[in-house]
């Protein structure tokens, strides 16, 4: 426990540094369809803090699409995040939590300007990453106030996690055989972006500009939003940062028959059987941690045959994204979506596993090593490194990019490559998840003393072109480099790297086009 409160404590005060040191003043009690809300101001800044968009998700509730939020008398003090949802968090986590983990956890915060310089803002709607497994809307780096300030009324919230937020089982699906089952993490971000529809504009926001936007599995959440047809018409423009995509990739989602195969291996494991009422009533009496059962980004694979993540469930899901980008089924609105340069660089994969990626090129492999080895320094790691970064994250933001703009919706295609000044010497590209403080414009939360101006300037040009895609479906705006719109035969991409944003024809188009005809052959039989 005390290591937990030392870990909130820690992020308490990233947040104060992140936001300046100015003591914060009681806003004015703000009116939702659940009751009176208060927040606070600061620098400028008006926020409100864990308010409930849902009912808690807990007991008979459990596995359950989110109910309404129970409504309240008097002023509710919105002023602190309230508990973001269950999981067992990790050490590395690049955007830690500042408050304790529950399965009460439905809430979001908001930000706005202080003084809203027109009565309808753009909003921008914030999904968080961390696998689908870890991650909260609490940490230090995911704070709004920053677009708050370029005139945007910003919104971050939770979603169920880890088998709380995507689980199968033959008894749910007795239990309500018409009811959208399985994802009920997506089923939470719908509520979310439901609760903007319905109170963003006593905020000040225009629930008719809202920009849906996320990182890894919250960047891959904006994608299958974009074809939900449970999600049409909650946001109007969407920006998916490292968040896959391919049908057939490491990310591919199983579909519910095989997810509820899944759910009872794991209710096995937690000694129910059966797929009646009383088997259900028992997984909904487990303790949190039981349903946990220790995993997290970390240990997820070696769960794998007792958690399914998110599926094809039919209803929520309906099919995977890339077949409905493919078939033009995706919501036909203002597209940026990206990837790192070096997403998966944490540590190199050792020489036989990289030969068995190599192998997957057949009468390529030797051109493919070319292409991720120009210099022939001959160190296979670094081209695995590249190789599991482009497969998973970077070939798909282009497969997607080209298919949105082919359908011809205006589409913006970014790569990002800053390295903090105090890791360069040690760090060859930017890693997953390393773009979110700039994007935020929190460098400072995350890396306090170390900042560099250099730093904050990159992080000023990051965040003030998502700021101009919010406001204007486009994220040029002056001041800024020019960011030409994505074609597929134009293949231009945004570096968003060292030496600030540049703009041109993708360099990385030959290895990327080795991967995406891996990609798309038939899978080969195995020996």
């Amino acid at each position: 426990m005390r290591t937990m409160e030392r870990r909130v404590a820690a992020a308490a005060g990233l947040l104060s540094l992140a936001l300046g040191a100015t003591t914060a003043l009681a806003a004015a009690p703000v009116k939702t369809e659940s009751g009176l809300v208060s927040g606070v101001v600061a620098d400028g800044v008006q926020s409100w803090k864990g308010i409930p968009f849902a009912a808690p998700p807990t007991a008979d509730l459990r596995w359950r699409a989110p109910r309404a939020a129970a409504a309240w008398t008097g002023v509710k003090e919105a002023k602190a995040y309230a508990n973001d949802c269950m999981q067992l968090p990790f050490p590395s986590d690049a955007a830690p939590l500042g408050t304790p983990p529950a399965e009460d956890c439905l809430y979001l915060n908001v930000w706005a300007p202080e003084k809203p310089a027109a009565p309808k803002l753009p909003v921008m709607v914030w999904i968080h990453g961390g696998g689908f497994v870890n991650g909260g809307s609490s940490p230090a780096v995911y704070d709004g106030s920053q677009f708050a300030r370029r005139g945007i009324v910003f919104v971050s919230f939770n979603y169920r996690l880890g088998r709380f937020g995507f689980f199968a089982h033959p008894g749910l699906t007795k239990e309500s055989p018409d009811a959208p089952l399985g994802n009920y993490g997506y089923l939470d971000q719908i509520a979310a972006l439901s609760w903007v529809q319905k109170n963003i504009a006593a905020f000040g926001g225009d629930p008719k500009n809202v920009t849906l936007f996320g990182e890894s599995a919250g960047g891959g959440s904006v994608n299958t939003l974009m074809v939900s047809p449970l999600a049409k018409g909650l946001f109007q423009k969407a920006i998916c940062e490292s968040g896959g995509g391919r049908a057939n990739g490491p990310l591919a989602a199983p579909v519910l028959k095989a997810a509820e195969a899944t759910g009872v291996a794991f209710a096995k494991l937690v000694g129910v059987e059966g797929d009646d009422a009383a088997a259900l009533a028992a997984l909904r009496k487990l303790p949190a941690a039981d349903v946990v059962r220790n995993m997290n980004m970390m240990s997820m694979g070696q769960q794998r045959d007792s958690y399914s993540g998110p599926m094809v469930d039919g209803k929520i899901v309906p099919e995977p994204v890339e077949d409905a980008f493919r078939a033009g089924r995706q919501a036909r609105i203002p597209y940026m979506i990206g990837a790192n340069n070096r997403e998966f660089g944490f540590f190199a994969p050792p020489p036989a596993a990289v030969d068995g990626m190599l192998a997957r090129f057949g009468a390529d492999k030797d051109k493919v090593l070319a292409a991720y080895d120009p210099s022939g320094t001959g160190d296979k790691g670094d081209v695995g490194v590249g190789l599991s970064s482009d497969g998973a994250m970077v070939e798909p933001a282009r497969m997607l990019a080209r298919l949105t703009a082919q359908a011809g919706q205006p589409t913006w295609a970014y790569r990002f490559s800053y390295v903090a000044s105090s890791l360069r010497a040690a760090t060859k590209g930017a890693l997953h998840a390393t773009e979110i403080p700039f994007v935020f414009a929190t460098v400072r939360a995350k890396y306090e003393a170390a900042t560099t101006a250099e730093d904050e300037a990159l992080a000023a040009q990051a965040n003030a072109y998502w700021a101009a895609f919010a406001k204007n479906g486009d994220p040029n705006a002056e001041g800024l480099p020019k960011w030409p719109a994505f074609t597929a035969a134009g293949d231009v991409v945004m570096d968003l790297g060292v030496g600030g944003a540049k703009a041109g024809p993708d360099p990385w188009k030959t290895r990327l086009d080795f991967v995406e005809r891996a990609a798309q052959a038939p899978p080969q039989p195995r020996p």
